[in-house]
């Protein structure tokens, strides 16, 4: 339909006239979520492969896929703000163990909900404001599986 997939005629990010540069820590923000999301789809990925039985790996591949959409959907509008593509990094080395592994996410995910919702105080915009409400309610979600996990495997 549209050359361009970042260009929707009614995104007000699509002019350069309208684009929002004067908000360099909402842009700075996002690309730290970016960048937490790109790390938790790498840990999720090696966590999956040390849970103790399918069912937790399984669930815990579930989550990585919440974080893949959480990056994209962090990428579009980082994209639309600033007109050009992020640079991901990993910014968080994921523990060797698993139980070590569970509670760091567990850890992280707990503190990106805070930081998410920080962000939907900040922004203006009511896409980003539901893209990290929304966001927000999946980490808290993924923060009860790890809770759950580690408490399961304590035994």
């Amino acid at each position: 339909m549209y050359q361009n997939p970042y260009y929707h005629p009614y995104n007000p990010y699509t002019n350069d006239y309208l684009r929002v540069q004067n908000n360099t820590q909402l842009v700075r923000d996002i690309q730290k979520a970016i960048n937490g999301e790109f790390s938790a789809m790498a840990c999720y990925e090696k966590l999956a492969q040390m849970a103790p039985n399918q069912k937790e790996r399984n669930q815990i591949l579930e989550i990585r896929e919440d974080e893949r959409r959480h990056f994209e959907e962090f990428t579009r509008i980082y994209t639309s703000l600033t007109g050009r593509q992020p640079t991901p990094k990993m910014t968080e080395e994921c523990p060797n163990t698993y139980k070590r592994g569970l509670e760091a996410a567990f850890m992280d995910e707990q503190e990106t909900v805070d930081f998410y919702l920080d962000i939907v105080d900040k922004a203006q915009d009511l896409t980003i404001k539901q893209a990290f409400h929304r966001a927000s309610a999946d980490e808290q979600n993924h923060a009860v599986w790890f809770l759950y996990f580690l408490t399961k495997n304590r035994r």
